[in-house]
């Protein structure tokens, strides 16, 4: 039976006369039905292994399809950037799963989702393979789900409309769920330096991915509608009109970032001493010490990464007092630069307090904190170091990552998988921004991957962060790709709320953005350095900051809304088709 075939179609032809099935009953002459004298032949029913081998044979070729599409869209993403896949790899799945059932489109949405992500998150093979398969697997259901709604919403008009929006109700769902989400992968994380980049400061990431599937599925819209050519020819000139239209304004539509305005001068940031086209700046060091080792073990002995730092930034204080470098309003560490609490170890605190001292402006230094009243926790803390009163203002962490910085039901998981052992302790949220005040500036911190989920930036930013710093440690993932996808969205976030965005990384990518989303400075992996530049101070709001959630939310709940109209309108069709028949 040709996939897609009406379910009549697989009825004796009384049954397709009366709606009803012919198990156990056989049709009459005068089209009542009477039971069979005795049990129904087994050879008459395909046993279950017949009919799943002959579903497998049939979506094969299909699956195999999604199989290269979803690879595809993994390349679209860093390192590889090649941007244009991702609204090709949208295309192709639309078409895959056109005018299919719910549960055909599931399948092919889950054929889809696991090689892209394995692809996306190979990073993590550094914590085990298995972990790169369990998390692709699991986060590959919401695309799944999603290949099932597309296939329910191409049967409505305009749904090349529904579908970008179920792309956003699919990243709305990973971002939330299971424990706070996980919003890897996300369309517009694929598109930070591409004309689609503008839009985030209209609409935030949301409205990129949005724009990103619609292109998508407007080409995909212009190809079933090429397909109609030869074989309606009746109505030919209906339908060549029809795909050019599609095809024009999906152009129209990829372009329409470029007319977004971005802000001025953006490109003198990272030149020490400059005014940023006009507006205030603050000088700022970069300071990243790097680790002796990638991997788990990256920490090496206790006070090893905390030395390095230290030195390196008495090292600039050396050349500042040379006259061969400026020096800096403020000082940058990253993420895990103490490797022990400055508060218990009397050795941290007096090593961070003489390069503080050295350099004699104040210090963002990212370290793990005991909790003063939970044994068994630690804060990830960012906390500002000043030369002459010690530290002061800090904040934590809101966002701790899920076996990897606590975990979940570790009484009973850490029986089985014993590796969750090497977690010994849970990192505890912290529950305010980041907006702190270092020497002259007011910046908004961000830790690691926090930077991947909107509010958590956005509060930020709209709390009166003038600029935004990202602290983070790639170390354990470093020559993997990860760095380069974090920072990615770095550069997203900074078009989306009109400011530089500034990481410090303790292995690398250490790099500045513009508020443009251009890098303008950056670090390689796993070298020791310090980067002095002038970043731009911003007080103005992008209307993504004024709307927030709102596009989101109202996108994501129009592509629920959309499979449902679409099942009601089916069903309400086969039971006109029903009444119909039987009136006959």
């Amino acid at each position: 039976m040709p996939s897609g075939s009406s379910p009549l179609a697989r009825t004796t032809p009384g049954a397709a006369l009366t709606g009803a099935a012919t198990d156990g009953v056989a049709p009459r002459s005068d089209g009542s039905e009477a039971e069979h004298d005795g049990p129904r032949p087994v050879a008459a029913r395909p046993g279950r292994l017949r009919r799943l081998g002959a579903l497998l044979r049939r979506e094969a070729y299909r699956s195999l399809l999604a199989v290269v599409c979803g690879l595809a869209l993994g390349l679209a993403f860093p390192p590889y950037d090649l941007w244009p896949l991702s609204f090709l790899a949208v295309t192709a799945l639309a078409l895959l799963v056109h005018g299919r059932t719910f549960r055909q489109g599931l399948w092919t949405g889950f054929a889809f989702g696991v090689p892209f992500l394995l692809l996306l998150l190979r990073w993590l093979h550094v914590v085990g393979w298995d972990a790169v398969v369990g998390l692709s697997v699991i986060e590959a259901v919401f695309v799944a789900v999603m290949g099932g709604g597309i296939a329910l919403a191409s049967r409505l008009p305009l749904w090349p409309l529904w579908g970008a929006c179920l792309w956003v109700a699919q990243e709305w769902a990973r971002d939330r769920v299971p424990f706070g989400g996980f919003p890897w992968g996300r369309l517009a994380f694929a598109n930070a330096g591409s004309p689609f980049t503008p839009l985030a400061a209209l609409g935030g990431a949301p409205l990129v991915t949005f724009a990103v599937a619609l292109v998508g599925g407007m080409l995909a819209a212009a190809l079933v509608r090429l397909a109609r050519l030869t074989q309606d020819p009746a109505a030919r000139t209906r339908h060549a009109v029809t795909t050019a239209s599609a095809v024009v304004l999906a152009a129209l539509l990829a372009c329409s970032g470029l007319a977004v305005p971005l802000p001025h001068g953006a490109h003198d940031a990272g030149v020490p001493g400059s005014t940023g086209g006009g507006g205030e700046t603050v000088d700022v060091a970069v300071v990243q010490g790097n680790v002796e080792r990638p991997g788990m073990d990256f920490l090496g002995r206790p006070m090893q990464i905390l030395d390095n730092h230290a030195t390196a930034t008495e090292r600039l204080a050396a050349e500042v007092r040379a006259g061969k470098a400026r020096r800096p309003d403020l000082v940058l560490w990253p993420e895990n630069s103490s490797d022990l609490d400055p508060y218990t170890y009397p050795e941290a605190y007096e090593r961070i307090d003489e390069a503080v001292k050295d350099i004699g402006v104040p210090v963002l230094v990212g370290a793990l904190v005991d909790h003063p009243t939970k044994p068994g926790y630690v804060f990830n803390e960012g906390i500002v170091w000043d030369p002459r009163t010690g530290p002061g203002a800090s904040y934590t962490k809101q966002h701790p990552v899920p076996f990897g910085e606590y975990v979940p039901f570790r009484a009973e998981l850490s029986k089985v998988i014993t590796r969750l052992q090497r977690i010994p302790r849970d990192f505890y949220p912290g529950d305010h921004t980041g907006v702190l005040k270092l020497g002259p500036a007011k910046l908004g911190d961000v830790i690691c991957f926090e930077v991947a989920y909107d509010e958590i930036v956005r509060d930020t930013a709209n709390a009166g962060a003038r600029a935004l710093v990202v602290q983070t440690n790639n170390a354990t993932y470093g020559r993997t790709g990860q760095p380069e996808q974090q920072l990615a969205m770095s550069r997203l976030r900074a078009v989306e709320h009109g400011r530089a965005v500034v990481t410090a990384a303790t292995s690398g990518i250490s790099a500045v953005v513009a508020p443009d989303g251009t890098v303008v400075r950056r670090l390689p992996e796993f070298t020791r350095g310090v980067m002095d530049l002038s970043i731009p101070l911003r007080d103005n709001t992008t209307p993504a900051d004024r709307v927030g959630a709102a596009p989101e939310w109202v996108l994501a709940m129009v592509g629920v809304l959309s499979c449902v109209a679409a099942v009601v309108l089916t069903r309400r069709g086969r039971g006109r088709n029903q009444r119909g028949l039987g009136e006959q």
